[in-house]
């Protein structure tokens, strides 16, 4: 089994630490962030999507064109592009990247407000059956030999028949914690996203899109992905000293206006999707879970998006993802708060630990030893 590392990138380094400076688009910075990536050893990074932020399948065509190897996981809306122009596009990247560089992020959206920016007045249950039925036809775009004819609720189209299609497959993330979620990602998902919760709470997330696939007729389950914010020191004393000054930090930048995410405030109230929801009752059941799962920051930043931490040495923090490799995690997708060297660090120390320590316990139990 292959384990996959995923970072992230943006057109501005900025996160719940650290306002955003400069530009919103800065090329030479984006070129940085990628290639700090590349160096590390990262297997992919995902471009975020909101409804105020750069294009991120243009970014990704930028960053490409600037790395070798690096893969682009992009965050995409349904709704907002018709399925069959999404297609294209993505296929299109696929091609200029050189083939099998490209991932599809499918966010149906977590938040009303952001929505209705670009329009979108759907409430959450609609928009993921517009899903459903978006991802049948980005599929067969993809894929049917012949052209082919759709009507449903959503989309009408009529002997599509796309010339650029992908060299290869483009594998399809899809991210969401609800039930509508667990539906429509078991149906569709080549890798389902799931944010940083304590053991127990993601081995049931995964029973329950196991159990989505199946009744949806796949035999094949979805892949899973799980998100942290590692945060290392050379000591155990450091990196929970660290941790303290990043909480702190934290709760000053919110100064009660909203938790931030991306590169813009999100709206100040209860985070309506149900991931968020989850971070929540985990941060409210304890600061500290299993090995070192910490939920102070999600619980400091309102849980707005991937945002619990794992706190310790490199080994420390390594053992914790591995022990999420355990219950059948094959993707890994980690970010920091000071993302440029975060990144960096992460490729000199804990990618070479986390590999170590999957080696270590492969060979324990006998069996092959993950990638």
């Amino acid at each position: 089994m292959s384990i996959e590392f995923i970072g992230m990138i943006g057109t501005q380094e900025v996160s719940e630490i650290l306002p955003a400076t400069g530009p919103v688009l800065d090329p030479a910075l984006v070129r940085r962030f990628a290639t700090a990536h590349e160096e590390a050893g990262f297997d992919k990074v995902l471009i975020g999507h909101s409804s105020s932020t750069p294009d991120g399948l243009q970014v990704a065509a930028y960053a490409a064109a600037h790395t070798d190897r690096l893969g682009f996981l992009v965050a995409h809306r349904p709704g907002f592009t018709a399925p069959t122009l999404a297609a294209r596009q993505y296929a299109t990247l696929d091609h200029f990247s050189g083939g099998g560089r490209v991932a599809m992020h499918v966010i149906s959206g977590g938040s009303d407000t952001d929505q209705r920016r670009d329009g979108d007045w759907l409430d959450k249950d609609e928009r993921y059956a517009r899903t459903d039925e978006y991802l049948s036809v980005v599929r067969r775009a993809w894929t049917d030999p012949e052209p082919f004819d759709h009507t449903g609720e959503h989309y009408r189209v009529a002997g599509v028949a796309q010339e650029i299609r992908p060299l290869g497959p483009i594998p399809v993330y899809f991210g969401g914690s609800s039930e509508a979620a667990y539906r429509v990602g078991g149906r569709h998902a080549d890798v389902f996203a799931l944010w940083g919760e304590p053991l127990a709470g993601t081995a049931e997330q995964i029973a329950r899109v196991h159990e989505a696939a199946r009744a949806a007729g796949r035999t094949d389950p979805p892949r899973i992905s799980v998100s942290f914010r590692p945060i290392l020191g050379d000591t155990e004393e450091q990196a929970w000293a660290r941790a303290h000054d990043v909480r702190d930090r934290i709760v000053a930048a919110r100064g009660g206006h909203g938790s931030f995410t991306g590169t813009r405030m999100r709206d100040p109230g209860a985070p309506a999707n149900v991931g968020s929801q989850r971070l929540l009752a985990a941060a409210e059941a304890g600061e500290l879970h299993d090995r070192c799962l910490w939920t102070a920051t999600a619980a400091a930043s309102g849980a707005a998006g991937n945002s619990t931490a794992l706190v310790g040495t490199p080994d420390t923090v390594a053992a914790a993802l591995a022990d999420y490799v355990d219950i059948g995690v094959t993707t890994l997708l980690i970010r920091g708060y000071d993302p440029i060297d975060d990144a960096r660090r992460y490729g000199r120390e804990l990618l070479p630990a986390v590999r170590a320590e999957l080696a270590r316990r492969g060979a324990a139990a006998g069996v092959g030893v993950p990638a």
